[in-house]
This record gives structure tokens, sequence and C-alpha cells, in this order.
């Protein structure tokens, strides 16, 4: 079988104007994300039962069930009750909610890795609760869990390719569309491989960069 990727060369633009829109989904859902887990996380080692419950009532809810089946009840089952969402908005939404459960687990697990003599000291100095928490504990915790965030980054990417089953044409759906216009579903989906498997590698790569930008001090700390 001889690899014709000439055929693909009219459809570049369309196929880059999908990669963009994938990256566009990505990005929002990252930031949704990352406030979603860090609400949750905090919810999680929270010292009210309620809140805890709920914390935990979601993430067990939204790591159980099928991202697909997510994604069709918000954008399929909400309009029966009068709700209704873009394709793109529901899609960064449920990328969002779902990867917020995933990055809540890591986050949490940063927060529980602190030292409580940081926390004491904190307190001693006068510093409230709410201080505390904000401008020392959250931010430690996100600085030592960069790497395992990542994971949940790269997980969205991937996972992001099934916003085409709702009509979103980003860079899955356009590679549907131009295997349906060439009839050469194996070089498109060849292209469609590497470029996830590349895109998926460089950002692995730049969080392992930001990583031992962000903990530099405690990377030379163990060196020395």
């Amino acid at each position: 079988m001889r690899l014709d990727l000439s055929i693909l060369v009219p459809y570049l633009g369309f196929l880059a104007q999908g990669a963009l829109l994938t990256a566009q989904a990505c990005g929002l859902a990252l930031i949704g994300s990352l406030i979603m887990g860090a609400l949750v996380a905090i919810a999680r080692t929270s010292s009210s039962k309620w809140l805890r419950r709920v914390a935990f009532a979601y993430v067990d809810l939204f790591r159980n069930v099928p991202f697909i089946v997510q994604l069709f009840f918000f954008y399929y089952g909400l309009p029966e009750l009068g709700i209704y969402i873009d394709a793109f908005t529901t899609g960064v939404l449920s990328l969002s909610i779902a990867g917020g459960a995933f990055a809540s687990d890591v986050i949490r697990s940063g927060i529980l890795a602190i030292d409580p003599g940081i926390i004491e000291a904190a307190e001693v100095s006068g510093l409230s609760r709410r201080t505390t928490f904000t401008k020392i504990v959250l931010p430690i915790a996100l600085r030592t869990s960069i790497r395992p965030l990542g994971s949940v980054f790269v997980n969205l990417i991937l996972t992001s390719s099934i916003l085409s089953t709702i009509t979103l044409n980003e860079l899955t759906g356009t590679a549907k569309i131009v295997a349906s216009d060439t009839f050469k579903p194996f070089e498109v989906y060849v292209v469609l491989l590497v470029v996830y498997a590349a895109l998926t590698y460089i950002v692995s790569i730049l969080i392992g960069l930001l990583h031992k930008r962000l903990n530099r001090d405690l990377i030379d700390g163990a060196v020395a």
C-alpha cells in the first residue's frame, strides 16, 4: 500500500483550524480544571464534614462515569431542562469538570504533603487561616504538583478528541471530514496519530521544564 500524503495538502488550512480549536478548548479547560481542582481540594481538606462529603461525591461521580456520557448529558440532556449551551462551551465545561476531579486529587496530595511546621510558623506570625492557605499552602501545593498536573493536562488533550461527537470540528472532527471527502482514511489518521503524539510529547517536555524552573531551589538543595 502506497502512502500518499499529497492529497492532504488542500486541507492543511482546514486541519489547522481544527488544531487551533483543540488548543483553545484545551487551554480553557486547563484553567477550568485547575480552578475546579483547587476548590474541590480545599473542600476535601476542610474541617467541614458537609464540604468534604460534597467534594468526595463530586470526585467519585466524575471519575467513575465515562467522559462521553458526561459530554452527552451536558449537550443532549440539559436542553430537556431548557438549558442550551453551544458545542464549544459544552466541550470546555465538560473537560473542566472531568479534569477538575482528577486535578483535585493531585492538589490535595500536594496540600497534605506540606510540612506542618510551615503552617505553624505562619500561624505564629499572626496570619489568618485563610491568608495562610491562599498565600502559602496553595501556592506550594501547586508548585510541587506541576508534574502530575501535567499528566492531567495531557489527558485533557487526548480526551478532547471525543468532542467531535457533539459536532465540534476540532482536530479529530476535521480529520473525520477530510477522510470522508478524500476517501483516504489511512493517510488522514496516520497524520492525526503523529500530530497527537507530537503534541502530547511537546507538552510533557514543557511541563518538565516548568517543574524544574519552579522547583529549582528544592532540586539544587537535594543535589547539594
